[in-house]
């Protein structure tokens, strides 16, 4: 096979945002527009290349599949270090001829031959260090990537996968220019690209991270790109490249001055070929006189998301001064996190009472252990699902680990009036660290997002490691429809934060009027029960907090939280598409149309 680096090309000063831009690369992100506003179909997503790539599509009449797998796929290029072909994914679907939302369960699966100890030193019986964890062999879970795209697209396309891999091919081929996020992602996590040979080649040239303005090529993953357009997914799923992702996660490629050592992991091409994507229904609450659907287990989104707007249910946040609404959503979201972590995991390995965790009298019961004059000291106890009785009966408190970080969210529509809302990840920001040789993608490091050890006391630990099992998931890509019609489509990534974010955006929209992109742009808050809630230091301008404060609530200022992408369907078949316009560099948001 033929090896080519990625590379790096410095161009000229110039006037469009300090540099010039060469006619071959792609344009750079300066200039992103949060918010766009028009008809025939919409993209929202991270970076101006994908939603191009998805609006390219579109205009040559492709559905909100075909789109959302050209997005996903130069997203891979563009925004390498939280997407690409070495991760996974869950993608929401409503379906305007069946008027139906589906879901494809694409996360990443445990090899066979691993162990509920994959994680535990058989040295010392203690679990490993989470960072030996994860830039390791070890923690990379079986991709899920590709089959998530081939999936919707037998569902739900119209082109071929090879004709939506074009434009990530283009882009790959002539490079875009790099913006300062690129730029200061790929120096926030220098140190562990440098630890393998093929990340540091690729991401590193010279030993250092790409410049503002220079021309960023992978040349190898548009060659992978190539092979599986002409190869089909089999190249990947028992193919060459499944071998090069087999070969390279059982003797990870340590670059020869690296200060650790990296743990191989048991992956087998088996493992590759037995992968699938799994069709599913999603979840379903009612909100408002809105019907909110979201992602089933393996992911803990739709339940925890679903539950968090029952619990609010019971209550009317529209009137309530605005302490009050953002204590109630605090709250809210403190006790679903405790079902959350105790009863949530691969539904396929382990008893989830989803349809009780959903249930309005479940809610009930959660909702009155809600204390309008003092916030709820965590960790909280979980819920009983099963108990027939009422009142506020508990189970023995227990807390979880958050291991998810970084992930990248997008929403589409087409003129046909098909919704897409896909979360994808290789989790980590660079995921494990490990880029498979000539092939230009990290690989993910999806299998640290199970527990290490037990965190349930003498109750089962629903999200242990398992061979072929999911690890639980906090991805949250939701769709709403409003009298069977799409009304909203939201989603984020952040890890745990996604569930929070994702419920106080559409708290902010369906409670407290906002509009989509002010619910959008509102400073957040992530309360997942435990003892400070993590918040923006814009949250904690606003002269809410000494209120809140007041009611027991505490915080601890942190980054931003979350990147969101939203879409808004308007009567007359206008879209609003909106994005962040500022939180991780902002989002690009575009229409197909201006005009009817």
């Amino acid at each position: 096979m033929r090896r080519r680096r990625g590379f790096v090309v410095v161009v000229a000063v110039g006037v469009v945002a300090g540099f010039a831009t060469p006619a071959s690369a792609e344009p750079a992100g300066v200039g992103k527009q949060p918010v766009a506003e028009g008809y025939g179909g919409a993209v929202v997503s991270d970076t101006v290349q994908s939603s191009q790539a998805g609006i390219d599509v579109l205009r040559r009449g492709g559905t909100a599949a075909d789109a959302a797998v050209a997005v996903a796929a130069t997203l891979g290029v563009t925004d390498p270090y939280v997407a690409g072909p070495g991760g996974g994914g869950y993608f929401v679907y409503y379906d305007a001829r069946t008027k139906r939302v589906s879901t494809i369960d694409g996360r990443e699966t445990t090899p066979a031959a691993d162990k509920s100890d994959m994680f535990v030193d058989p040295a010392t019986g203690q679990a490993y260090d989470f960072e030996t964890a994860v830039e390791s062999g070890r923690s990379v879970g079986v991709p899920g990537m590709l089959a998530t795209w081939q999936r919707a697209l037998q569902r739900w396309g119209r082109f071929s996968l090879a004709d939506d891999l074009r434009p990530a091919v283009r882009v790959a081929d002539r490079g875009f220019v790099v913006n300062q996020e690129f730029a200061d992602q790929t120096e926030s996590v220098k140190d562990k690209l440098s630890h393998f040979s093929p990340t540091a080649e690729l991401f590193l040239p010279g030993g250092e991270a790409p410049k503002v303005g220079s021309v960023f090529r992978n040349p190898d993953l548009a060659d992978t790109y190539r092979q599986i357009s002409r190869q089909g997914t089999k190249a990947f799923y028992g193919g060459s490249i499944g071998r090069d992702v087999v070969n390279t996660v059982q003797n990870p490629p340590l670059a020869s001055d690296a200060p650790i050592k990296s743990l191989s992991g048991p992956m087998e091409l088996s493992d590759l070929r037995a992968y699938r994507a799994l069709d599913g229904s999603p979840t379903h609450v009612g909100y408002r006189g809105y019907d909110v659907y979201g992602m089933a287990p393996s992911s803990s989104g739709g339940i925890t998301v679903g539950e968090s707007l029952n619990i609010l249910g019971n209550f009317d946040l529209s009137k309530m001064d605005r302490v009050q609404a953002l204590h109630h959503y605090l709250e809210a979201s403190r006790l679903a996190f405790a079902d959350r972590n105790r009863y949530v995991g691969d539904s396929r390995f382990v008893k989830v009472p989803q349809r009780q965790l959903l249930s309005r009298q479940f809610a009930a019961t959660r909702a009155c252990r809600i204390d309008p004059e003092k916030a709820g000291q965590s960790p909280v106890a979980p819920g009983d699902p099963y108990s027939t009785g009422g009142g506020c009966a508990t189970t023995t408190a227990a807390s979880s680990g958050n291991n998810e970080q970084h992930t990248n969210h997008f929403v589409v529509s087409d003129r046909h009036g098909n919704v897409v809302s896909y979360t994808n990840t290789i989790e980590q920001l660079a995921g494990s660290g490990i880029t498979v040789p000539g092939r230009g993608f990290l690989l993910n490091n999806e299998l640290t997002d199970f527990n290490f050890t037990p965190t349930q006391g003498d109750a089962p630990d629903p999200n242990l490691p398992e061979g072929g099992k999911r690890p639980r998931s906090s991805m949250s890509p939701t769709i709403v429809l409003k009298d069977g019609k799409p009304a909203l489509a939201v989603g984020s990534p952040g890890g745990a934060t996604i569930i929070t974010t994702v419920l106080q955006v559409l708290v902010n929209r369906l409670d407290l009027g906002m509009s989509l992109p002010d619910a959008i742009a509102a400073p957040r808050a992530s309360q997942r029960n435990a003892k400070t809630s993590d918040a923006e230091a814009a949250f904690l301008a606003q002269p809410t907090t000494a209120g809140l404060e007041a009611l027991g609530q505490s915080f601890t200022e942190g980054p931003s939280i979350g990147v969101a992408a939203g879409l808004e369907f308007k009567p007359g078949g206008k879209i609003l598409a909106a994005g962040e316009p500022v939180r991780r560099g902002g989002t690009s948001a575009m229409v197909l149309s201006s005009r009817h």
